[in-house]
């Protein structure tokens, strides 16, 4: 039994996710390679070096003692499966050599082709190849030979020998300079040859270098190279770069060489099973004849579409080799369906026949990814709870965005390749770093680049577009873009950038950063200013991810919304019910503030409880709408929570004008203002200590809310039942103190109104000492919903306002890993919820719980939420499907999920 070496297509057992995912001992495509020649994939007859082989070699300096032995025994199993393989019944044996590590790590040595290439070699596949004739690649046997030999030998030299071909380059121009030629492509094979001796007697004298002539010393060398190459100065720097350990060593893939310009039915093609934008069932990609070397990634390379509706300009393989389109599309499939994920493959094809030499998952934009893993589920290749598993959550915001209205007038100032759907404005931005910093101040943003690296990642993550004035579809803007659902247009070659400056050419203007534009990533446009949008329309399978999502997940998703318009749509989403309404937001409103501020300005009861009366239709109006487009769904409505200071005016003619509106002199109003004015608003006058101070505001909010589930409740047919939440609470007595006057009014309210209402009282668990006294309080409340956002700033001692600059530089520091008010602190701030709630139900069995901050909105948060047993989550309307869906992958993962796939 080898214990440095696996043999492709020898499977001792059936792959398991692992092996087909990423095997310790063979990297990430040597794993995939091996996986599928044990799955009847036609992969070329092989073997792979053990990654332990090149961890051996750096520990010891030397190759274990066996393994000569084993690359011997491996090299005449590999000749005896060529010999009876139909290309090696013609041809002698060649290989390939690749390095495979886990991870992708630059550095690495290059692969070599067609080792075994010498002499006599070269003379005998120029006596077996037929000349190529297709348009544009016309060549004789002769010199596809030369052209073979001679590449092998740059490759050999650079990527074997580890040297720089100086040697080899100057033979050639010199001999090429003597015979008149133009370019390497016009040397025989003679000369080519006769060039290949002088050359290796010259490495010889002038290097002490021996340039084997046979297949195995060829090899040997190839191996060493490549296991030296891992602990390369450039490849140990990217390592240390992305965090990845010196111990996962490097395999190398050792294969049968294959000649993709051996005659006219010879080539290299890509496949893709589906489309990478859509996620349409079928299979795309190209073809190129005649093509040396590693092309398989250069698209532009290939003309011969393997899709069936390709532009009338592109000759269709289908069309010119049916057989060979048939087997490229059943192998793409049965990829597909062995792995469970849309696959991209790179072939190598020579006489018609073809063999797999890489694979990978096809990167999908979001809206792709989910039509694509629900379809597996009608195919039967994946379960309901695997499709829902396989989807990430935030990818569902971005399926959601709006597209440019078709009537709408566009300015077109630049084009380039439609490299990502959707459309999007904002401000231009030069850098990611820029990105950033207005994403934390709440400003939209187009990420402007010549082309974007890994380094640009986080800066794109928090744009609303990108665009790039280099690269294609297969670029890396291209490719990160559709992955994360930003529209994306590449390549708009037209525009001209000066960074230093800011600024950006386009159509004979400049647009300086700041500008607004919108890029139509659909068509590949880039639009001057900001235009219309459509609203994206959810797909049939986005609604069946959500049906299956509601079958999984124990825990209920509310939205947070204080309009008709936000809950229809958060109801459109799916969302249970309201488990936020934030009432200080009704009263910004430019036909009451008036009102609201003489309420806070009046310096007596009877004056404030006038105002009041005039704003207790309002509020009942709003919470009527709020009633009837919940439509029978709860609804929590917070009591006012803000400091009274912040209605008040600031400027000084909105201070004259509140004073003539109210008939007073403008130095009251100051005066008042002045009164009201806290140096820490966060921690000063509001939430219940404003409820207990002025219970006239309580008692007109509780009116309005109960008067209006009355009439919502007759108005519509189905129950209103309010949930009526208490904020900052952190003394079971303050909570006591309001239910008091809450309940109170509702005596009064249905004795008024000859009406029954059934409602709740709870509050919001924000304050660490209600969470050390959760207990006691949870005998007066119904419910507690906590407020993580304010929680999180009591537990750390921070502003969410002001802390971005610091928590920036501490997640570069990597002091902390995320923004704590982004996703949840569950080390800390998550074991006050868990606390808190356990607490409360000790006291209350019966406890409704559930979270109000923006953390409900938040996949790793969610997840936490329902592993301690909270009933809902409430989030924005458009984070309502990312909250359902990670509560549904909650219970998958917790083995909970209600019903199984």
């Amino acid at each position: 039994m080898s214990i440095w070496i696996d043999q492709l297509g020898e499977c001792q057992k059936a792959a398991s996710d692992a092996d087909r995912y990423g095997d310790l001992h063979l990297g990430y495509a040597g794993a995939r390679l091996f996986a599928l020649s044990c799955f009847d994939i036609p992969v070329q007859p092989g073997f792979i070096i053990r990654a332990e082989t090149c961890n051996y070699y750096h520990e010891h300096g030397t190759l274990p003692d066996e393994f000569e032995t084993e690359l011997k025994n491996s090299l005449q199993i590999l000749e005896a499966k060529y010999s009876k393989t139909n290309i090696g019944k013609q041809l002698p044996l060649f290989l390939t050599s690749r390095a495979s590590s886990r991870s992708r790590v630059a550095g690495v040595v290059s692969p070599i082709y067609h080792l075994g290439m010498n002499a006599e070699n070269t003379r005998k596949i120029a006596q077996l190849m037929e000349p190529s004739t297709r348009k544009g690649y016309e060549a004789s046997n002769d010199q596809k030979a030369a052209q073979q030999f001679m590449r092998f030998l740059y490759q050999f030299t650079e990527n074997a020998l580890d040297i720089t071909p100086d040697i080899l380059e100057d033979l050639f121009d010199e001999k090429r300079t003597e015979l008149g030629y133009e370019s390497d492509n016009d040397f025989s094979m003679d000369e080519v040859i006769a060039i290949s001796k002088i050359y290796k007697e010259q490495l010889k004298s002038e290097l002490g270098f021996d340039l084997p002539d046979d297949l195995f010393g060829q090899l040997r060398l190839a191996v060493i190279s490549a296991i030296k190459s891992w602990m390369s100065r450039r490849a140990v720097m990217q390592r240390q770069i992305h965090e990845i350990s010196d111990d996962e060593g490097l395999a190398v893939i050792v294969r049968a060489a294959a000649f993709a310009d051996f005659d006219d039915m010879s080539g290299q093609a890509y496949l893709d099973t589906r489309n990478s934008l859509t996620g349409e069932n079928k299979v795309e990609g190209g073809l190129g004849w005649n093509l040396v070397g590693e092309q398989s990634a250069r698209t532009s390379r290939f003309p011969t579409s393997l899709g069936d509706d390709a532009e009338e300009a592109c000759e269709k393989l289908i069309d010119i080799a049916p057989d060979l389109h048939a087997r490229l599309t059943e192998i793409g499939k049965k990829a597909e369906r062995f792995y469970g994920r849309c696959q991209r493959l790179g072939f190598i094809v020579q006489s018609g026949e073809a063999w797999v030499g890489d694979s990978f998952d096809l990167q999908l934009s979001a809206a792709a990814e989910l039509k694509t893993n629900v379809d597996f589920v009608h195919e039967g290749i994946l379960t309901n709870e695997q499709a829902l598993c396989r989807i990430d959550p935030l990818s569902l915001e971005q399926i959601m965005h709006p597209s440019i209205r078709q009537e709408t007038e566009r300015e077109v100032i630049a084009s380039g390749v439609p490299a990502s759907p959707g459309a999007a404005s904002g401000e231009i931005v030069f850098s990611s770093e820029d990105a950033i910093d207005a994403a934390r101040e709440g400003r939209k943003t187009i990420l402007v680049r010549m082309e974007t690296s890994p380094e640009d990642v986080h800066g794109m993550q928090r744009t609303e577009g990108v665009l790039t004035i280099r690269g294609g579809m297969t670029s890396h803007a291209a490719v990160i873009a559709r992955g994360m659902g930003r529209p994306c247009v590449c390549g708009a070659g037209n525009m001209r950038i000066d960074l230093a400056n800011e600024t950006l050419f386009a159509s004979g203007r400049y647009l300086k950063k700041g500008d607004i534009i919108t890029l139509d990533g659909a068509k590949g446009e880039v639009l001057l200013g900001e235009v219309a949008m459509e609203k994206a329309t959810l797909s049939t399978e986005f609604q069946q991810l959500m049906s299956w999502a509601d079958e999984a997940r124990r825990m209920e998703v509310r939205t947070n919304a204080e309009m008709p318009s936000d809950t229809l749509a958060a109801r459109q989403f799916g969302a249970e019910g309201i488990g936020l309404c934030r009432t200080e937001h009704m009263f910004f409103d430019e036909s009451r503030i008036l009102t609201m501020r003489e309420m806070i300005l009046s310096e007596t009861e009877a004056g404030r409880r006038a105002a009041l009366d005039k704003l207790l239709p309002m509020q009942r109006s709003d919470f009527i709408e709020l009633f009837e487009a919940a439509n029978g769904q709860p609804v929590t409505v917070r009591l006012l929570d803000p400091p009274l200071h912040e209605f008040l005016p600031k400027a000084d003619e909105e201070i004259a004008h509140t004073a003539k509106a109210m008939g007073v002199d403008d130095i009251i109003v100051r005066r008042r203002i002045d009164e009201l004015s806290e140096f820490n608003p966060m921690l000063g006058h509001r939430g219940c200590r404003l409820a207990i101070s002025y219970p006239e505001i309580t008692e007109m909010q509780a009116r309005a809310i109960l008067q209006a589930a009355i009439i919502a409740a007759k108005n519509t047919g189905a129950p209103v039942m309010p949930e009526i939440m208490v904020p900052l609470v952190a003394l079971k007595k303050e909570l006591d103190f309001v239910k008091e006057r809450i309940n109170s009014v509702a005596e009064d309210v249905m004795q008024e109104m000859d009406a029954s209402v059934q409602y709740l009282v709870g509050t919001m668990i924000e304050l660490p000492r209600a969470v050390i006294r959760a207990d006691a309080i949870a005998d007066s409340a119904d419910f507690f919903s906590f407020g993580t956002n304010d929680m999180t700033q009591m537990m750390y001692g921070i502003s969410r306002d002001d802390a971005s600059p610091f928590l920036k530089t501490y997640r570069q520091k990597t002091i902390i890993d995320e923004d704590p008010f982004v996703t949840l602190d569950i080390e800390g701030v998550g074991e006050l919820v868990k606390m808190a709630a356990e607490l409360g139900r000790e006291n209350h069995p019966d406890l409704k719980l559930g979270v109000c901050g923006e953390h409900g909105g938040d996949p790793v948060s969610v997840k936490f939420f329902d592993r301690i047993g909270l009933d809902y989550v409430s989030c924005s309307p458009f984070r309502v499907p990312i909250a359902k869906l990670a509560a549904a992958q909650a219970s998958i993962e917790a083995g909970n999920s209600k019903k199984g796939g």
